[in-house]
């Protein structure tokens, strides 16, 4: 009953999860500013804690700019399920930033749950609400 509620049709959402759902996409575009676009920049060195000369590598460049791509298709989805008030396509993308967080925490660090994934909760703990 619950899933049915989240993915009906027509269901507007809150104001709320709009803005949280755009701060995700937001912080989406930036990632994939960062790795497609700005790959050696000091700020890509600082926000992914590598050397310059680490991210000067090609296996390294190319990995980003490849992980940039997905970043912005995850950023792109959600703006369209912005627009066209679609619960189930912020859903999917927001668990998909959810869980791709957690994964991030348990592997690579631990930070990554609140830069990354504190967004994508925040949007969840409304789409629940919004349930009740």
């Amino acid at each position: 009953d619950i899933l049915s509620k989240l993915f009906k049709k027509g269901e507007t959402m809150s104001i709320i999860t709009l803005i949280l759902a755009g701060i995700v996409a937001l912080e989406h575009l930036y990632i994939m500013y960062l790795e497609t676009f700005a790959t050696h920049s000091d700020t890509t060195s600082r926000v992914f804690n590598m050397r310059k000369e680490e991210l000067q590598r090609d296996s390294v460049t190319n990995l980003f700019k490849n992980k940039g791509i997905y970043n912005g298709l995850i950023a792109v989805f959600l703006l369209y399920g912005i627009f066209t008030n679609s619960q189930l396509l912020v859903t999917v993308f927001v668990l998909n930033v959810f869980f791709a967080a957690v994964y991030g925490a348990v592997t690579a660090n631990k930070k990554i749950i609140f830069t990354q994934g504190e967004p994508a909760i925040l949007t969840l703990f409304s789409l629940i609400i919004s349930l009740f």
